[in-house]
């Protein structure tokens, strides 16, 4: 059973954060670490370059893994990470891998060195294994393991329920139309100008809650 606490004790508790400065501190402020994040949007909008340059950000905090489940690690997202991205070929943070089960997403997450930061890339792969209750299970399994959920996107919300679901809960929510990221949730907000030919990331107008 849950133990109540006293508004004292609330006060008191502390929380781990992200210190981000710059274009993202601007939009993101400073995030609880170990939260649900989503990037969501159409294909061909610049979803995962955005998702790509957030990740290397990302990295300068804590080690990141990043799961390639729809596209894999082929000619087409290499090309996306050095060209679009231009991921630093040297960071030694980010770490890919193609699609791989739930499970075996646990077994690494269960290791004592094992990744703070986990995009999955996309939803709608895992559609059947996070559906009836796993995405809750998993994502409460790891309070300290920031996870970030990219999905489709089907009339302007995220496609498949358990998607829908991962918006609800989400800390950031991030959505991706027209090379323009759009940031929501508990944060100060705005949208980023994505440049797909210089990987510039601009900084929009604030998003009005």
């Amino acid at each position: 059973m849950a133990r109540a606490i006293s508004t004292k004790t609330l006060f008191e508790k502390t929380y781990k954060t992200f210190a981000f400065n710059g274009i993202w501190g601007d939009v993101l402020g400073n995030p609880e670490k170990g939260k649900i994040w989503i990037i969501y949007g159409n294909e061909k909008n610049g979803k995962t370059t955005f998702a790509l340059k957030l990740a290397e950000y990302l990295s300068q905090f804590e080690s990141l893994l990043y799961i390639s489940a729809e596209e894999g690690t082929g000619k087409s997202f290499q090309e996306t990470a050095r060209e679009r991205a231009k991921i630093d070929p040297q960071n030694p943070k980010i770490k890919y891998l193609e699609y791989i089960e739930i499970e075996e997403v646990e077994q690494i997450l269960d290791k004592r060195q094992s990744p703070k930061i986990v995009f999955f890339d996309n939803m709608t792969i895992y559609k059947d294994e996070l559906a009836y209750g796993r995405f809750r299970k998993l994502t409460t399994k790891y309070p300290n393991v920031t996870m970030v959920f990219i999905a489709h996107e089907e009339r302007n919300e995220p496609y498949t329920s358990t998607a829908k679901l991962c918006k609800k809960l989400a800390e950031i929510i991030i959505r991706v139309d027209g090379l323009t990221a759009f940031v929501a949730g508990r944060c100060p907000g705005g949208s980023i100008l994505i440049n797909e030919q210089t990987a510039e990331l601009v900084h929009g107008s604030k998003i009005k809650k």
